[in-house]
């Protein structure tokens, strides 16, 4: 009996491990496509913003492709972590795709690296490690049990077009804040979906995954979360799209974990250090964003997924 539940044990750990490696892997590579796909995205006229043709311009540049190459190789990443932990671990671990961008920003533009950069990489970090460890999540399933997709894909899509309508009715910054929490949510749903095509996977093997409704779900999800982010990129400002993006990510994604996949977090007197996490995060994505590697043009992006 010991002698198993060693083994299990052992097995939970080393795929926590494995989750955590590729979550970070994952954030690595988008923060370099991120400094790319900006780049590409600056070049874009104001006359394109939420059209299709927004794309098409996009796909006309070398530098944006090679940030869809990087997306790729994060987008596995992603799977593999999402695949061998909770996803309430996983997508919180994103949000040190800020100070990756602007790191790898600081040396595509050969600039020293600020002072209050690395202050918001600590708070950043900090803040991730204090939440993650009073937060500890633990348990869930794998794939998502019964109907329960349907009330969440109609809660989602409620609020993505709130989210959307009213950043059609804005300009500049108030549109990008607006339309990367909505990328954030598409993002978080992306994930989500991806997390529940990869248990199919696993319990019918690749054919069990390619009949899967959840696989193109992920596929549109992340589609339509990549046009919203490029849209937000081209409205307004960093400062504007970043804290929104990363922690609307964070949070939606661990509600996901929570209501979909049944995994569990601390409460109680541990929400205080959870909230002081997340104001460590907040406070370290606005002092990044804010920093001379965000403002300048080519202005770094936030991740793209």
């Amino acid at each position: 009996m010991r002698c198993t539940a060693y083994r299990v044990g052992s097995a939970l750990m080393m795929g926590r491990v494995i989750s955590v490696l590729f979550a970070v892997l994952t954030a690595l590579s988008n923060g370099t496509a991120s400094v790319l796909q900006r780049r590409a995205a600056l070049k874009v006229p104001d006359s394109e913003a939420m059209h299709l043709s927004l794309i098409g311009h996009l796909l006309r540049q070398k530098v944006w492709l090679a940030g869809i190459g990087l997306v790729i190789v994060a987008a596995v990443c992603q799977a593999v972590a999402l695949a061998t932990g909770p996803i309430a671990v996983v997508q919180p671990i994103f949000v040190i795709e800020l100070p990756a961008t602007l790191l790898v920003a600081g040396f595509v533009m050969r600039v020293g690296v600020p002072r209050p950069v690395w202050f918001g990489v600590a708070a950043v970090t900090v803040g991730l490690a204090l939440g993650m460890a009073s937060a500890a999540p633990v348990g869930g399933s794998d794939d998502v049990q019964g109907a329960a997709w349907i009330p969440a894909l109609v809660a989602t899509g409620i609020f993505e077009a709130v989210l959307i309508g009213t950043a059609l009715g804005t300009s500049g910054n108030a549109r990008a804040a607006l339309l990367g929490l909505a990328a954030a949510c598409g993002y978080a749903l992306t994930a989500a979906l991806m997390k529940d095509a990869m248990s199919r996977l696993d319990s019918d093997g690749v054919v069990g995954l390619l009949t899967a409704w959840q696989l193109y779900a992920t596929a549109a999800a992340g589609v339509g979360a990549l046009f919203l982010l490029q849209n937000a990129l081209q409205a307004g400002s960093l400062v504007a799209v970043q804290p929104m993006l990363t922690l609307g990510d964070a949070l939606i994604s661990i509600t996901y974990g929570v209501t979909l996949f049944g995994e569990e977090l601390r409460t109680g007197w541990w929400l205080l250090p959870q909230l002081i996490g997340v104001a460590l995060i907040a406070t370290g994505c606005v002092v990044l964003a804010r920093s001379p590697l965000a403002t300048a043009s080519p202005e770094p992006s936030p991740r793209v997924r």
